[in-house]
């Protein structure tokens, strides 16, 4: 018998996850998406089956040169001030199969800090 591969576990992870959160036109689905390289985040409403807002720390400019760490702050706080003007206060917080650890605790605090509940 076959062990599952990582890519199988992290599948079924997020599969688990994304199975119990549904987002609303009121209450977004907040998506992270991390590659090696960059951090991603989209408001979706799935009602609608629309991208409210969406943001990643390769386009700021102002993250060119910082720190992972640095940039992920500076993500958070452009999607808190994209979710304040398309006035969302609440969202459902969908880490997909990323373990709440290291950057990701930190986007998560830091738009609690910026006024996002969770």
């Amino acid at each position: 018998m076959a062990k599952n591969s990582l890519q199988q576990k992290k599948e079924r992870r997020k599969v688990r996850v994304r199975a119990k959160l549904f987002g609303t036109a009121k209450k977004p689905r907040l998506s992270v998406f991390r590659s090696n390289n960059y951090f991603y985040v989209q408001l979706i409403d799935d009602e609608a089956g629309k991208t409210l807002a969406a943001s990643s720390d390769r386009n700021l400019k102002a993250a060119k040169g910082k720190s992972k760490g640095e940039r992920v702050k500076m993500l958070a706080i452009d999607a808190v001030e994209k979710a304040k003007a398309k006035k969302i206060n609440t969202v459902i917080f969908d880490r997909g199969a990323l373990p709440y650890a290291g950057n990701l605790k930190l986007l998560a605090e830091t738009m609690r800090e910026g006024g996002i509940i969770f």
